[in-house]
């Protein structure tokens, strides 16, 4: 099938599930696998996050130092970008030759694969990845992390927390809030919540762990997750 008529799609690659602590190779090996699999129907956007490792970098900062939020933002970007690297290297063959860090620029690829980074202070590669499906004319995203639903608040400290299926960009809003703060662990950015209900893009939150779950998102069945639009 031409590039042309191949849906593309977004995927949020979560930096905690590149790393959770060391590099989680037998998730990376089945991650590869899969996509390599879904190539014959579809493109990929895959645009890494920092996860834990940002989180580490920052963490050290501030108790040898104070640490201002723009630098804390460059930590996070910078390990967004290096996990984007490798993330493209194990596509070699298959991806578009540059990792993509400005997600707002004319983007034309005739690859299978294109793989992106973080942009700038002040946002978050949930963020970007918004800009890039506005960009590209996508309607649907795929954020992959490490939980299987959104909550209606924190499950860990909580246990009459409520898994939520669907749930609109308005409702979803108020359990985020509208701040952004380096290092921030939210389900979905509160920043680029807002832009995705102003341009009616989907956000579809699933565990990144469970592959075959991804793979029925993928094909149109039915799977565990969140899906917010």
């Amino acid at each position: 099938m031409s590039a042309s008529k191949r849906d593309t799609i977004i995927i949020s690659l979560g930096g905690s599930l590149i790393v959770p602590d060391e590099i989680d190779v037998k998730f990376l090996k089945g991650f590869r696998n899969l996509i390599l699999k879904r190539l014959r129907t579809h493109r990929f956007v895959i645009i890494t996050g920092g996860g834990k490792t940002s989180r580490k970098y920052q963490n050290a900062a501030r108790e040898i130092t104070k640490l201002s939020d723009t630098d804390a933002d460059w930590l996070g970007i910078h390990t967004t970008r290096l996990n984007a690297h490798f993330v493209k290297s194990l596509f070699k063959g298959y991806a578009y030759k540059k990792v993509v860090f400005n997600p707002t620029i004319k983007l034309h690829f005739k690859e299978d694969i294109m793989v992106a980074a973080g942009w700038m202070p002040g946002c978050s590669t949930d963020y970007d990845a918004i800009l890039l499906a506005k960009n590209l004319g996508v309607k649907e995203i795929i954020n992959l992390s490490n939980i299987d639903y959104v909550y209606d608040k924190d499950p860990k400290m909580h246990d009459d927390a409520k898994k939520i299926e669907k749930i609109s960009w308005h409702d979803f809003k108020k359990i985020v809030g509208n701040k952004w703060d380096p290092g921030l662990n939210a389900p979905f950015d509160p920043i680029a919540s807002m832009l995705a209900h102003k341009h009616k893009i989907k956000v579809v939150i699933l565990n990144g762990k469970n592959l075959k779950n991804l793979d029925r998102c993928l094909v149109g069945k039915g799977f565990i997750g969140t899906e917010i639009e």
